[in-house]
């Protein structure tokens, strides 16, 4: 705000900024008589104004003004499972192919020794990590499907698939955790 005020000070000291600039409706802004010394003035206080008013604008809407709703959440909920499980794939699957390189064993014996040492929380966790991405991603994946077939398209029927989809997500990934 400050910088805003010193600015049209700046300005106001300087009158021939203001004068040497013309808005006319068919060409735009217009620049006659003036130095260059002023046009730069009046651009630099017009960047100058923006940027102080820019401050203070909100970066989203989505963020700041709008009810955050399930459909918009599962949404991005969606694309983060996939990403991570994709990635985590890739990860392993090299991981996999480089370990002989770098001197490491992996094979089934290995694994299944490191699994049974590994204390009961920590299975549980992994498992849990693993299961809960995977089961939404796959439910809500077959809600993807549902809709690609042109059904259940109507607002009540779409939040009715996303709270199903979310509870589908709890039972499968308690079932997949403890099993």
């Amino acid at each position: 705000m400050l910088a805003t005020r010193s600015i049209l000070k700046t300005v106001a000291q300087n009158p021939s900024v203001l004068r040497s600039t013309i808005a006319t409706p068919a060409f735009g802004v217009r620049h006659f008589n003036a130095s260059r010394k002023a046009q730069e003035q009046c651009a630099a206080a017009e960047s100058e104004i923006l940027r102080q008013q820019r401050k203070f604008r909100p970066v989203s809407p989505h963020l700041t003004i709008y009810k955050k709703q399930i459909t918009a959440v599962l949404s991005a909920f969606h694309r983060i499972t996939g990403a991570a499980l994709g990635g985590a794939f890739y990860v392993g699957a090299l991981s996999y192919l480089a370990a002989p390189a770098l001197g490491i064993t992996i094979d089934t014996a290995s694994i299944i020794t490191s699994a049974a040492a590994a204390p009961v929380a920590l299975k549980v966790l992994a498992k849990a990590t693993v299961s809960a991405p995977f089961v939404f991603h796959s439910l809500n994946g077959v809600r993807h499907l549902v809709w690609d077939a042109g059904k259940m398209l109507d607002i009540k029927q779409v939040y009715t698939t996303a709270y199903a989809v979310l509870a589908g997500t709890a039972v499968g990934t308690a079932y997949l955790t403890f099993m």
